[in-house]
Parts: C-alpha cells; sequence; structure tokens
C-alpha cells in the first residue's frame, strides 16, 4: 500500500500547528522538523501525534531536506505550519498517489490570506507550488530564501486549494521582510558574485513594484489590504537594494565579518536572537 508522509519545518508556531497538522490527519505519516522552538511547539505537535525531529536552523530548504531524509513515506507532501490542506486538496492528493501512471512531481494552487482577508490578485494568485512528490523524483534546490524542491520529470496541477494563513497584521509583516530582504542578498550574490545596485534601482525599483502589484495585477481589487501589500511590496524591494548595497559599502571599507550586516539563515538567526 502507497504511504504519504507530510514533512513540515517549524519553529514558534504552536498556535497554528492545531490546523495544519489537523488538515493531514488522515496521512500517514506527519513529520516535524523544529528549529529551537520557545513556545512548546516540539510538545504540541507530538500531542497532536506528530514525529518530531529537532534540529537547529540552518535555512529553510535544508530543514525540509533533512524531514523527507527522516520520512518513511513513498510520497512526501510538504506543509508549511500556516497552511492548511482543504478537503479537496486532500481527495487530489489521494487520487494522485494513488495512480501509478501519473507524474511523480506534483504542484498545487495556494490561496493566501493576510490582514484579515483572501487575497486574489496583485500577483498573489494563482500561486503554484511544487509540494507533493514520489520520493526520489524531486530534489532541493538550496537557497538562502525561497529554497524549494525541483522535480526531475513531469510535474501534474492537482486540484483544491492550499490555504496560507499569513500576516495577521503588519507588524508581523514587516518583522519577516526585515530577515526575508537579508537573505535575498545572499541569493543575488549566489546568482551574480559581482551584483551591486544602482542608485537607478534604488529610486525606481520600488515604484515599479508598487505599480505592478497595485495596478498592472490589479491588487486594487483586493480593497485595503491590496494597496497595504503594494506599498510592502515597494518597502521590499527597497530594503532588498539597500541591503545589498550597505553590505557592498562595508566590503570595501574591511569591515570585520562580526559588524557585517547578516546574509545567511544562521546569521539572521542570530541577529534576531540577539539582546
Amino acid at each position: 500500500m502507497v504511504r504519504l508522509s507530510v514533512v513540515m519545518v517549524a519553529r514558534n508556531e504552536a498556535r497554528n500547528l492545531a490546523r495544519s497538522l489537523g488538515s493531514v490527519a488522515w496521512a500517514d505519516e506527519r513529520v516535524v522538523v523544529d528549529a529551537g522552538s520557545t513556545d512548546g511547539t516540539a510538545a504540541a505537535a507530538r500531542a497532536l501525534g506528530a514525529r518530531v525531529v529537532e534540529r537547529p536552523w540552518d535555512g529553510y530548504s535544508r530543514q525540509v531536506e533533512h524531514g523527507v531524509g527522516q520520512a518513511t513515506g513513498d510520497w512526501i507532501l510538504v506543509l508549511d505550519a500556516d497552511e492548511e490542506v482543504t478537503p479537496e486538496l486532500a481527495a487530489a492528493i489521494r487520487g494522485a498517489i494513488a495512480d501509478p501512471a501519473g507524474p511523480g512531481a506534483w504542484q498545487v494552487r495556494r490561496r493566501m490570506r493576510a490582514f484579515g482577508r483572501w487575497i486574489d490578485h496583485g500577483g498573489w494568485s494563482p500561486d503554484w507550488q511544487l509540494r507533493l512528490f514520489r520520493r526520489g523524483a524531486a530534489r532541493a534546490a538550496h537557497r538562502e530564501i525561497h529554497g524549494a524542491y525541483v522535480a526531475d520529470g513531469p510535474v501534474g496541477r492537482l486540484d483544491g486549494l492550499l490555504l496560507h494563513h499569513t500576516y495577521d497584521h503588519v507588524h508581523a509583516c514587516v518583522a519577516r521582510m526585515n530577515d526575508y530582504t537579508s537573505l535575498e542578498v545572499a541569493n543575488r550574490l549566489e546568482r551574480r558574485p559581482d551584483a551591486a545596485p544602482s542608485p537607478a534601482r534604488l529610486l525606481l525599483g520600488p515604484l515599479g513594484a508598487f505599480l505592478r502589484c497595485y495596478v498592472r495585477k490589479a491588487g486594487w481589487r483586493d480593497g485595503p489590504a491590496g494597496l497595504w501589500l503594494a506599498l510592502l511590496t515597494a518597502q521590499y524591494t527597497m530594503l532588498r537594494h539597500l541591503k545589498l548595497w550597505e553590505y557592498r559599502l562595508r566590503e570595501r571599507e574591511d569591515i570585520d565579518d562580526l559588524r557585517r550586516p547578516p546574509i545567511r539563515a544562521a546569521e539572521v538567526l542570530a541577529a534576531r536572537e540577539r539582546p
């Protein structure tokens, strides 16, 4: 019989686990990779019937890869702690893994909820994510941020929605934005070791991001939340360019490593927790 393992990466997600793990209670196995939570995440996951693997944080995709290695199922479903599998998607997943002639990897359509409402425009939807794959049919593509699994063969698309319960308020969005834009510097330098921001990008990049999100992608149709997301997207773009500029500046000044801006997952985590 084909077995499905759910792999979840979590850190201080105790309040979300009942919803996320509950939506996949029908799976054969649920593995939670906990990265040193201090809010009882590990205990809450165990109470909900999941198997917990504890591992220091070294980046999202590496945590997922470790969880996949610990899982025992023939198929893997990667699920974040702030996500929820709908009954329609659950049925589609069961059908996909039962079909031996189907693709070895599948994308799911994610719908985001932010600031108290569902977001369907602004470039946020449809958001197709490769989350279901037969063991060995996909591999990890490591990056400091937005690392993912990529398939080596055909990829199908499943019916149903993966609900993404993201930012409850602007504070949460800005806090995550600070971490993510730091990690984007590492991604950029990996793609282009000589990358450096220009004055034009610093000025025009945020404006272009706002217009793309709010006007071209019709973010205005999501009401106030669409406006907030467009403004925050512009801010994200500005911070990404500014942090690359700062990193290059301090690099030229031969600043010691302890004073250089953090751009790696472990460095960002340490900076966040430093008193």
